[in-house]
């Protein structure tokens, strides 16, 4: 898609936002950004948003199990007229939810991966993690998680011609 301002052409490429990890009770467990300019992202205002996010997360479930025809229902995406969040919450209670580009497709298998792959795997299965704690210290967690999704074919940078 190409938008024109008077002497620049933009080209807006499908990209992802940010990366979050929140457990049950909200605590965000893992949290990584990627095309958002830095300016003004301190790490209290950071973390105003990621109370933010789990805010919104806990307001939009209770009123899709309020409003939905069948009980239990949750989603798995909803989109704005610029991003598109992506969500899975797991039988432990556990919310990955990743905010892309809103013509991105749905991410879905990619945060069941995340979660059955990277969590499972680097988390839960690490002697030294004590559940609940933020993830930064998991040996390999980490870079796993920044390289699949770095290298996944929505993580672009937009490009300015």
């Amino acid at each position: 898609v190409f938008r024109t301002d008077r002497s620049a052409r933009i080209r807006r490429e499908r990209m992802i936002f940010n990366f979050y990890i929140f457990s049950r009770n909200g605590t965000c467990l893992y949290y990584e950004e990627w095309n958002i300019p830095k300016e003004g992202r301190t790490p209290k205002a950071i973390q105003e948003e990621q109370k933010l996010m789990f805010g919104l997360l806990y307001s939009l479930r209770g009123f899709i199990t309020k409003t939905s025809p069948k009980p239990c229902e949750t989603f798995t995406y909803y989109k704005t007229s610029r991003y598109k969040l992506h969500y899975l919450e797991t039988p432990t209670g556990l919310k990955f939810v990743l905010n892309t580009d809103k013509d991105a497709p749905t991410m879905t298998d990619e945060l069941k991966k995340l979660h059955q792959e990277y969590y499972v795997e680097y988390a839960l299965k690490n002697p030294l993690y004590k559940l609940g704690e933020p993830l930064g210290a998991c040996e390999g967690f980490n870079s796993r998680v920044i390289n699949f999704l770095t290298s996944h074919p929505e993580f672009k940078r937009r490009v300015v011609h």
